[in-house]
């Protein structure tokens, strides 16, 4: 019975890193059902767009408070979280504070760890109010329906009981640690807890020693949860933030991807002398109906999207009253490839649930909505990409379905036939210089 936590603790462990791995490997072959697309170009580059953006946060600040706040939430969390090497040492040998060794060096590690966790308390409670009382508009659109603002709301929450766990835990043990309680040897310096203390001196030792406990296995059982719900979550570009900037689109923003097909055609009719590339056996589609046509990085973004909505606060469409949000853009994406997947581990991966991206998920009169402008590109936090997908489901549309509007149709018409999206034929281009004489 003496090492029955032991066991508990190594089970609970075991059991949450295997659902971990088993939700992030389904994930990942969501991901993997896109097309290919090379990314492996300019690795220093890329890894120096990873250190600024996924790690220095440095889009975030372009919004000082919510990048600070959010700065103080990323830093104290990851940081306190380093305890977590300690906690898994003391719960699988029932040790405590077993990296005290460490002296000077611990007593500070300790002592930054509540300063921060007090501060991601604080924040936390902050963005609580911002999203629930004042009600900030970005939060409230459409796309962000029960679910995304309930996501949210459970994920903050969670961090503030986790904080409050933690100092609470250290408060007690603290107390415990004056009063020479066997077990609980003096290690560590407490800030924070010391100023907690003083409302649980009166309780016995065996209360503090209950307490401590309870506060413990919360705040480690916690964490474990933590991470077998950040696969559901929004919240999983806590890890995916790294990989999806490093993979970001390094060209200048504007330039669009060419059809390779396309492009022979084009060369072909330029230079008719030019030797065709080898013919496919099978027949080009062109752009994107469903998941699986577009770039495995696209359905990325989906994934690392972090529902912010700072892309649809800078587009110039969505802030016009029109339908397209980026932001929902993403959404569909992800939520486009969990449903696909859940086909695929129920009726295997060649079932067909008669539905797609474009129409079911996203209307054509979103993406025709859209300037591609790049607007919503430049803002994301994460280096996502929602114009690659709308220009992807734009180009099945027009080349695959010929649904453009009136419009466009014109000036394709103009094109194929005078050469210019004007309705002036090659002969009268020059009628305007004439009139220079």
């Amino acid at each position: 019975m003496h090492y029955l936590p032991n066991v508990l603790f190594a089970l609970l462990l075991l059991t949450t890193v295997l659902l971990f791995v088993k939700q992030a490997g389904k994930i990942r072959r969501n991901i993997l059902l896109g097309r290919e697309l090379d990314r492996s170009d300019q690795p220093k580059l890329r890894l120096k767009t990873m250190f600024m953006v996924a790690l220095g946060q440095s889009k975030m600040v372009k919004r000082p408070v919510a990048g600070l706040l959010h700065i103080v939430v990323y830093v104290g969390f990851v940081i306190i979280n380093i305890e977590v090497i300690e906690i898994l040492i003391d719960g699988l040998f029932s040790t405590h504070r077993v990296l005290s060794f460490l002296g000077g060096l611990y007593d500070f590690l300790i002592g930054s760890f509540e300063i921060l966790a007090i501060s991601v308390l604080a924040a936390c409670v902050i963005f609580l109010l911002r999203r629930n009382v004042l009600k900030i508009k970005r939060f409230w659109n459409r796309e962000m329906t029960s679910w995304p603002r309930t996501d949210a709301n459970i994920i903050l929450t969670i961090e503030i009981l986790l904080m409050s766990a933690f100092l609470i835990m250290n408060a007690s043990d603290f107390i415990l640690q004056s009063r020479l309680v066997e077990h609980y040897s003096v290690a560590g310096a407490f800030p924070v807890s010391s100023m907690i203390a003083p409302l649980l001196s009166d309780w016995s030792s065996d209360g503090l020693i209950f307490l401590e406990r309870f506060c413990w296995w919360f705040h480690i059982i916690g964490i474990f949860a933590f991470i077998n719900y950040l696969p559901m979550s929004k919240h999983f570009h806590i890890i995916l933030a790294f990989p999806n900037v490093y993979y970001s689109n390094l060209e200048h923003l504007g330039r669009l991807s060419n059809i390779k097909e396309v492009s022979n055609e084009v060369k072909l009719m330029m230079d008719p002398s030019a030797t065709p590339p080898p013919a496919d056996a099978t027949s080009p589609t062109f752009g994107a109906k469903d998941i699986a046509d577009l770039s495995w990085k696209s359905i990325m973004d989906g994934y690392t999207c972090t529902e912010c909505g700072r892309c649809s606060s800078v587009c110039p469409a969505n802030q016009t009253g029109k339908l397209l949000s980026p932001r929902k853009i993403m959404m569909d994406v992800r939520d486009r490839a969990e449903e696909v997947g859940n086909n695929i581990d129920k009726h295997g991966k060649d079932h067909n649930d008669g539905k797609t991206l474009v129409h079911d998920y996203i209307t054509a009169e979103e993406l025709w909505a859209c300037t591609t402008c790049n607007a919503c590109t430049d803002a994301c936090p994460v280096n996502n990409d929602p114009l690659a997908v709308i220009v992807e489901l734009r180009r099945y549309l027009v080349m695959e379905k010929s649904e453009a509007p009136k419009e466009l149709n014109n000036v394709f018409t103009n094109i194929e036939n005078n050469g210019a999206p004007w309705q002036f034929p090659m002969a009268d281009r020059l009628n305007w210089a004439k009139e220079q004489e």
